[in-house]
Order: structure tokens, then sequence, then C-alpha cells
């Protein structure tokens, strides 16, 4: 038996839900098909469970692609309050924490309750724990064969996402759709990752568990925020953000006291000459990286008994530790993709490609990678109500 659509989704995430809503509002006939045995998976997880769902300072340059404009046009149409707007007509509380991040007070579970009413408003048909068999394209048509059933529409949008978190079921899927239409794919790699280190890099890797404010550098990109030593390397925000940037083999700077001036630890020699180095350093620092970098530097005895050259070349060193990381951990613990649909062969207004009527790529599966923080899911918002527009 064959079920006929105007539009199929392949991908209940984020962008297939927000594209699968929108054009079932539309009053097309939609079919939102996932293998998964639930909706928004990814969503549940997110934002430690409550959802970073967008961030209000969205704007084209947060996003990674070889196309730098090629987002504009989608999230100028679909922007934050849009989305807002329907979080708060569904009376979800919500707080904004730091750099224009807004969460769930409660549970990322009422984002995706959000989006399913949305869908059943529009009369989506969601059908979950079902695997795609094959995709053909036959007479202006594509037939989808999946679990023994059969399904066509003149429409087929792919909104499966990347590799990133593969324990969620996150695969290559949408890489090998494009490529089987004869579409590019940018070589996808790990975003928003953890650093790991070789032993050679003993100070960080014996300070597990430690989290500091500082800022990051990887060529001309510096971003400021926690990072956390790991038994395997370094996280938090600010290593998570610099990894979009990294290249295998590139050096990492960071500065570890970021809100000291040039010359504080001179002027300490100043007005604290009897202090010893890590006592000093002790008043802005964890002590356990205090303990660390102390013994890192070697200063030994009291400050007045240290030359003003050798201070600044200690201050310089803790504002510019260079280290080299030797990789990430990979898809595993990525949270993007970096990478994707090639955007030259894609519509930036209405997510189509070019070269194959009636296809549409969306969300994290395209060449588009948003920082941390919300930018992710608002880009997923944007390309879903895009391609939703006009399926």
């Amino acid at each position: 038996m064959t079920n006929a659509y105007d539009t199929i989704i392949l991908g209940a995430g984020a962008a297939g839900l927000m594209c699968a809503l929108t054009a079932g509002q539309r009053g097309r006939r939609v079919l939102l098909l996932d293998h998964a045995d639930k909706a928004g998976k990814k969503i549940l997880i997110s934002g430690g469970g409550r959802c970073n769902f967008t961030n209000t300072d969205t704007r084209p340059e947060r996003y990674l692609s070889n196309n730098k404009h090629f987002a504009k046009s989608a999230l100028s149409r679909y922007t934050p309050n849009d989305f807002l707007e329907m979080v708060e007509h569904h009376n979800i509380a919500w707080h904004e924490k730091t750099l224009g991040q807004l969460f769930c007070d409660g549970s990322a579970k009422q984002i995706v309750a959000m989006l399913l009413a949305e869908c059943a408003k529009g009369q989506v048909e969601i059908t979950l724990g079902h695997k795609v068999d094959t995709i053909r394209f036959v007479d202006g048509m594509y037939l989808i064969k999946h679990n023994g059933q059969t399904a066509v529409a003149p429409a087929l949008v792919i909104a499966t996402g990347g590799p990133a978190i593969p324990k969620m079921g996150a695969t290559s899927f949408a890489y090998d759709v494009a490529r089987q239409f004869d579409l590019k794919v940018v070589q996808p790699t790990p975003a928003l990752v953890p650093f790991t280190l070789s032993h050679d890099e003993q100070l960080f890797r014996a300070l597990s568990g430690v989290s500091t404010e500082v800022i990051v550098r990887c060529g001309p990109v510096e971003f400021r925020e926690a990072a956390l030593f790991t038994h395997k390397g370094l996280s938090g925000p600010a290593i998570l953000q610099i990894s979009s940037y990294w290249k295998p083999g590139q050096s990492i700077g960071i500065n570890f006291l970021p809100d000291l001036p040039t010359g504080w630890l001179i002027e300490a020699k100043r007005t604290r000459a009897r202090s010893h180095f890590k006592a000093v350093l002790g008043q802005h620092l964890p002590d356990r990286l205090t303990q660390a970098l102390a013994e890192r530097v070697n200063l030994i005895g009291e400050l007045a008994n240290q030359s003003d050259a050798k201070l600044a070349e200690i201050e310089n060193t803790l504002s510019n530790w260079i280290f080299t990381p030797n990789g990430t951990e990979g898809f595993a613990k990525a949270e993007v993709t970096l990478g994707g649909v090639d955007t030259d062969g894609l519509s930036s207004k209405t997510m189509e490609a070019k070269s194959q009527p009636g296809l549409y790529f969306i969300g994290e599966a395209v060449d588009v990678t948003g920082w941390l923080g919300g930018y992710n899911f608002q880009w997923a918002w944007a390309s879903g109500w895009a391609a939703g527009q006009v399926v």
C-alpha cells in the first residue's frame, strides 16, 4: 500500500518538527518520519535538560560555513522573537542566562510538547521507530520505503542532522542522500567538542574538575567564558567555542587572568614585597590551578627578590599560556557537526536543492554551524520554517 503526501520530512528533531508544523499549518499533508522512538531526543538533553532554545544575540557572524552569507536569509525571516512568541503562547516559563542564552525554567520536555502540539494543530502524521530503507525519485515524486511501507510526495525534506552524538542515534544519513542526488558535502568534523591533551601536558591533566574563567584564543578568534579541566584534557564553554575554529596541529592560547591589567605582578611587588608568587596568584585562581601554575613557572622566594623583567615574563606566560591539543573527543562528545551539505547547492531562501526539484536540506544537515548558546537551535527553527513555507 502506498500513502500519498504533499511533503515527507525525514528527521523529527528541532528542524524537522519546525518544518512539519509550519507546512502542516499551511494545509499541507505532511508525514514526519524518524528511526528514533521519540521525537526531539536531542532537544530533551540540551541545556542540562532545560533546553537553551535560542539566543537573543543571533546574527549571521556567529555561524560557521563555507558561505558566510548563506544563513542570513532564513535567520532574518524567522528570528529569536518569533520562536519566543510561540514559547510564551504555550505558557512556558523561561529565563535569560549570560550572553543572550534563553532557557526553560522547567524542562526541555516543554519545548518538545509545544512542537508536537503545533504539529497536531497542522494534522501532521508522525511515524517513529521506522527506518528508511530506500529513497527513489520517479516522475517528479519521491518514493520512501520504510518498515515495509511506501510513502510518496513531490517534496522531501532531509532533517536528520549530522553524526554528532551517535549514542542519540545520529548518523551520516543526510550526506548519503545528498550524494545520491549528486550534491556536494563539506567534510564533516566534530564541533563544540572538548580537546584531548598529550601526556606532556601534565599541568592540565592533573587538574580534572577545576573550572575558571579565561580568554581562549585560536588565531584571530577568541572567547571569554569558563574552561573546565578534565581527565582527558579541556572542556567548558570557552573550549567548546574555540574548538569549532581549531584545526589539527594548531596551538591554543589561554589567558588565565583576563581581569588583571598589564603590570599587575610588578605592582604586587611594590605593594606586597614580602609576599610569595603563589600567595598573590591564589587571590585570583582556584587553589589547585594556582599550585600547578606556580610549580610550572618555578618562581621561588619573595616578590621583592624578583626582577621586574622576570615578573613581566611570568605575567606574559600566564596571559598567553600556549598548548597544542592532540585532538578532540570526536563526534561522541561533540554537540554539533561542522560541515555538511554544501550550501552552494541549496537555495538560501527555501533550502531546496538547486539541481534536484523538491529536495530540501535543513538544520544541522547543512554546512551551517552556530556558536554554543542556543544558536544552533535558532538555525534549526529558521531553516525549518523557511522550508516549511514552500514545501
